[in-house]
């Protein structure tokens, strides 16, 4: 999974004030659990921007003035309600033999040809929670819907993976594709173009026996 560096400044006051004039300067007062005791530290809104505002899940790997490194994940966030600024973070430290639980963001591959038929696609679950060491822990998790027909439904059952535990029942849906009013049953649509084909075969064999006594008669 790729990191994205946050570097920022270990904070020594944690009240309101101090907090309050981290925010007018720019900057987000973060904290870091997960080690020995919570780590409280702050840094540029502007560098958040990729862990935030980007689809994918991304690890962080925080730098502090004085020389200290941490691998961490984004636990929680905090948004203002009216502007959307960012006003707080927490962030949870990884170790690399402690398995972590992160939301792993669903990419879908192919086309559905149940989609082209006129189906719907419904996308049930756009994130998956994982559990997995950090270094197993995948930027996203690709489903192929390539041969997804209407009715059909892609559950968690079907992309359980040896690098992390999916920590959802089995047979959760994660993508399947409705009928709608204007669709068309793939089977049925085969079964029209059979039927068509020997349709066709009829008229034709129809037509030769037609001129067979014509013929006859001629003679």
């Amino acid at each position: 999974m790729k990191s994205i560096t946050i570097k920022g400044s270990q904070r020594e006051s944690v009240g309101k004030v101090s907090t309050k004039a981290l925010r007018n300067a720019g900057k987000v007062p973060c904290v870091l659990y997960g080690g020995d005791k919570p780590l409280h530290f702050s840094a540029d809104e502007l560098a958040f921007r990729h862990l935030v505002y980007t689809p994918n899940a991304h690890t962080a790997v925080i730098e502090l003035e004085d020389g200290q490194k941490f691998d961490a994940v984004l636990q929680d966030i905090q948004f203002h309600p009216v502007t959307d600024k960012i006003l707080h973070i927490d962030f949870y430290q990884l170790f690399k033999d402690k398995p972590v639980t992160m939301n792993i963001p669903i990419r879908l591959e192919g086309n559905s040809p149940g989609v082209r038929n006129g189906g719907r696609l419904l996308f049930r679950k756009r994130k998956l929670a994982i559990k997995a060491l950090p270094d197993l822990l995948p930027d996203f998790i690709t489903i192929d819907i390539s041969k997804l027909r209407i009715g059909g439904t892609i559950p968690v059952e079907t992309i359980l993976s040896d690098d992390y535990t999916i920590l959802h029942p089995d047979s959760t849906a994660v993508v399947q594709v409705k009928a709608s009013r204007t669709s068309v049953d793939d089977e049925e649509e085969e079964e029209e173009e059979i039927e068509g084909a020997e349709g066709t075969e009829g008229t034709e064999a129809a037509a030769e026996g037609a001129d067979a006594p014509a013929a006859e008669a001629t003679e």
